[in-house]
């Protein structure tokens, strides 16, 4: 299949490797840019744990700060890989979303035992921060980055479309479908989207494409790459 890969540009390109060596082509086109913001040091004392809720999370904080003894409490496996990749030793996966990541913090950790850190986006909600206060833990929430939206939809994302080549399009949040909506309709492309399969980390992606007509919308079983990637079906198959 050919496949539109939407995710920030690191992100894109190591799931690009991934699909090539599948069979498939992947045209990668971000619809966001990831930028690390800086600022005071981390308040990192008294801390017990790092609430991870995404790779680009992790990768700030690894930016942060030289220490690799903190304890992640990441969201899912790529969350996982990536804090692992960065040095983190001691690294939890609650393999899930964030309610999983909610029930894994409080299974594991201890509200006694110090505060725990969210190393969060600038669009971050705070439900993550609220359900565990609601179980006693002290949360602080440290905005390390931000995904800024493309001003317009990429080139190699337009050119494909508008030439009919692409058989699918890979989202991974309700944020990123807004935008892919948004740009193909101030692009004026929404009937190219009618013969693309869109594949959904999540219900809520899914309905985040409602305005436009795709040929099926195929959700994850679980919000997690794995899941959506186990949506793509094999060359030929």
């Amino acid at each position: 299949m050919r496949l539109l890969l939407t995710r920030p540009r690191e992100d894109a390109e190591n799931l690009a490797e991934f699909l090539r060596a599948r069979g498939h082509i992947a045209i990668v086109a971000p619809l966001m840019e990831v930028r690390l913001l800086e600022g005071a040091p981390l308040p990192l004392e008294g801390v017990q744990g790092i609430l991870a809720t995404s790779a680009n999370g992790v990768r700030a904080l690894a930016a942060g700060t030289p220490r690799r003894d903190l304890t992640i409490y990441a969201v899912g496996p790529q969350t996982s890989e990536s804090a692992r990749l960065a040095g983190f030793t001691i690294v939890i996966d609650s393999d899930g979303d964030s309610s999983a990541l909610v029930e894994t913090v409080a299974r594991k950790a201890d509200p006694a035992k110090g505060s725990l850190l969210h190393a969060a986006g600038a669009e971050t909600a705070g439900r993550l921060r609220q359900a565990l206060q609601a179980r006693g833990f002290r949360v602080e929430t440290e905005v390390l980055y931000e995904a800024v939206p493309a001003a317009k939809l990429p080139a190699e994302a337009e050119e494909n479309l508008r030439r009919g080549t692409l058989d699918g399009v890979l989202l991974f949040s309700p944020r990123s479908a807004k935008i892919f909506v948004s740009l193909i309709g101030e692009a004026g492309m929404a009937d190219c989207c009618a013969r693309l399969v869109a594949f959904c980390i999540s219900a809520a992606t899914a309905e985040a494409l409602a305005s436009l007509s795709f040929a099926r919308v195929a959700v994850a079983g679980v919000p997690n790459q794995d899941a959506i990637l186990d949506l793509v079906p094999p060359p030929g198959g």
